[in-house]
């Protein structure tokens, strides 16, 4: 049974996520405050997190950022504020999602779901030799998910090195950003697809010389974006 933390100041909120998801057979507990949600966090063993923005103790941010540098197990970051910089400062930080409330608690399992199940399937994987992409100087090794540029290896979160992968692996196909978000996330967009667009900037910044004239991936006007080999 997978373990989830909600770390979620207000009760209301974390009691009816907590309800849906144990009758979707997770186990949950909660942590209204962040510090305690950040110890929990670190020094236990969770599959998922779920994570509001704004928090007594330790805000949201603070909270992903500390969980990244040790963890890569899946976050989605919970918030009211709507504002794009918010999406941008979670997802940039290593947040998998973000949510905005008021949003249904089954869109929530959903997402739930999708996150584990990817999750599991790439820490069960195994394979006898290392997977190995190679495209003018950029090395992916699939099995031990690690990337170098130039033999410099770059740090990536989770998405960061699905969404680069499965680029590399169909170059010069050209995906939309809906095309991108179900392969990665697998769940349909649900109009939202500001997600792909800030991992394309933050893989851009990791592997481009210049990322404002990208010579990997590239971004086809009105369609979505390509890897040119």
């Amino acid at each position: 049974m997978s373990k989830i933390l909600i770390i979620e100041d207000e009760v209301a909120i974390a009691e009816l996520e907590k309800d849906y998801l144990e009758l979707s057979d997770f186990q949950v507990e909660i942590e209204s405050q962040g510090d305690m949600g950040l110890a929990r966090a670190l020094g236990e063993e969770f599959d998922l997190f779920i994570l509001d923005l704004m928090l007594p103790g330790l805000d949201g941010f603070e909270i992903c950022r500390k969980i990244r540098e040790v963890k890569n197990t899946p976050i989605l970051m919970v918030s009211a504020k709507k504002e794009d910089i918010d999406k941008i400062r979670g997802l940039g930080i290593g947040a998998d999602d973000y949510i905005t409330k008021p949003f249904s608690p089954s869109e929530l399992v959903a997402r739930v779901k999708a996150h584990l199940a990817r999750y599991e399937r790439l820490i069960g994987s195994s394979q006898a030799e290392n997977s190995i992409i190679e495209i003018r100087g950029i090395k992916i090794d699939k099995t031990a998910r690690r990337v170098w540029v130039n033999e410099e290896e770059k740090p990536f979160t989770s998405k960061e090195f699905d969404l680069l992968t499965f680029l590399a692996e169909n170059p010069n196909r050209v995906f939309t950003k809906e095309d991108l978000f179900r392969e990665i996330w697998e769940m349909e967009s649900v109009g939202d697809i500001a997600t792909v667009t800030v991992h394309i900037k933050k893989i851009r910044e990791k592997i481009e010389l210049n990322s404002s004239k990208p010579q990997y991936i590239e971004t086809i006007w009105g369609v979505g974006y390509r890897f040119k080999v």
